[in-house]
């Protein structure tokens, strides 16, 4: 993990949800998962064992409330839930939650949401700030659109990676998309986010026998 890099924890009660965020996380640049948890007690288990910038958590978990492991935790937090009453909202927030969004959502979303946090650790990296820096930092937590994120604007690479997803038969890894036009996977997968975030291409999880899902890559004109 590079010094850079903010490392999320993401709670949430359906495996598949939680490495669904995850995979949108790994994919932006300047992030890394330090781990996933289905349960409090998993998550807490982490949260001890790993340094945590920004935990991701549901509401509702088979043992216990998110918004009370929120207000147990020192690392920042968004809520990612179903639950819409504005109860739930207000206690969210009261609780220290940056963000809440409700579920299902867009990858954009989070990822907007990401890139907003990452924005907020920028503008607060000095040792002292005064009321402007403090104003622009609440205001970059207030994403305008999940379309103005990463990347590279127009390139020859990005046109690339692009065209091999739209002319592929089915989903690709990053990994695949590097071999198809000869880049490294970390490029491909630069480009691949930027695309994501850009609601061009979609990303969704591949699951084998074992280990970690993969994430993969389709055009969002294909469906």
């Amino acid at each position: 993990m590079a010094a850079a890099d903010l490392s999320i924890l993401v709670v949430d009660d359906d495996f598949r949800v939680a490495n669904l965020h995850a995979g949108i996380v790994d994919s932006i640049a300047g992030f890394t998962i330090a781990g996933t948890a289905n349960t409090l007690t998993a998550a807490r288990h982490i949260v001890v064992a790993e340094s945590i910038d920004l935990a991701l958590v549901d509401v509702y978990l088979p043992d216990g409330s998110g918004i009370d492991f929120v207000r147990e935790l020192y690392c920042d937090t968004m809520i990612l839930t179903a639950a819409t009453d504005s109860d739930t909202v207000r206690a969210a927030i009261a609780a220290g939650a940056m963000a809440y969004l409700v579920k299902p959502f867009p990858p954009t979303e989070l990822a907007a949401r990401l890139a907003a946090y990452a924005r907020y650790r920028r503008i607060l990296s000095a040792p002292q700030v005064d009321n402007a820096r403090v104003a622009a930092a609440l205001q970059a937590l207030r994403p305008t659109s999940a379309t103005s994120a990463p990347a590279a604007a127009a390139s020859p690479t990005k046109d690339l990676v692009l065209h091999s997803i739209l002319e592929a038969e089915i989903p690709l890894s990053a990994g695949e998309v590097a071999t198809a036009i000869g880049i490294s996977r970390a490029t491909a997968q630069r480009y691949l986010a930027a695309l994501v975030a850009g609601g061009a291409v979609r990303m969704s999880l591949r699951y084998g026998s074992t280990g970690r899902p993969e994430q993969e890559y389709s055009a969002v004109a294909q469906r």
